[in-house]
């Protein structure tokens, strides 16, 4: 039963550039065209920040010298897996993910971003606003990107 599983803990990040429009990727692994923020599984031991950062510069070669740190979320946010893919992520071990969002400036240049890194997560990315980007996301996450454009919204292109 899928209330028996726990959430994964899990970091987003909102990363901007100097015009508020935000970073998305298109994701490797998707059929349609997904396109979605940087995120990952927070290690044990590590916090948030770390995790974040560490998700960075896996899933997009930014290091934490191209970026200022902005804000975070003050709580965490839920989202539930769909049920077609319930027990088939995460080795069916979680019902969906616990995430706390952080938000970064991006200090550096396009061309430090390199998402050809060794598990690459994006085929292509781009600069996007807060509404495109929300239209792009999958629909079972869509109410967090929401949620999480709304806490950052004075930073944000829309």
């Amino acid at each position: 039963m899928a209330a028996d599983l726990p959430y994964r803990p899990c970091v987003g990040v909102v990363l901007i550039n100097d015009a508020g429009r935000i970073f998305a990727g298109q994701r490797k692994d998707s059929a349609s065209a997904a396109w979605q923020m940087p995120q990952g599984g927070i290690d044990e031991g590590e916090k948030p920040r770390q995790a974040a950062l560490r998700e960075l510069w896996e899933e997009t070669g930014v290091t934490a010298d191209l970026v200022e740190f902005m804000g975070k979320t003050d709580d965490w946010v839920t989202y539930e897996l769909p049920p077609e893919l319930l027990g088939r992520v995460w080795g069916g071990k979680y019902r969906g993910q616990r995430q706390k969002w952080l938000l970064y400036r991006f200090t550096g240049r396009d061309d430090q971003v390199n998402i050809a890194s060794e598990h690459p997560e994006f085929s292509s990315w781009k600069w996007i606003g807060a509404a495109e980007l929300i239209a792009s996301i999958v629909p079972f996450k869509r109410a967090v990107y929401e949620q999480v454009v709304a806490t950052f919204r004075a930073h944000l292109a829309l």
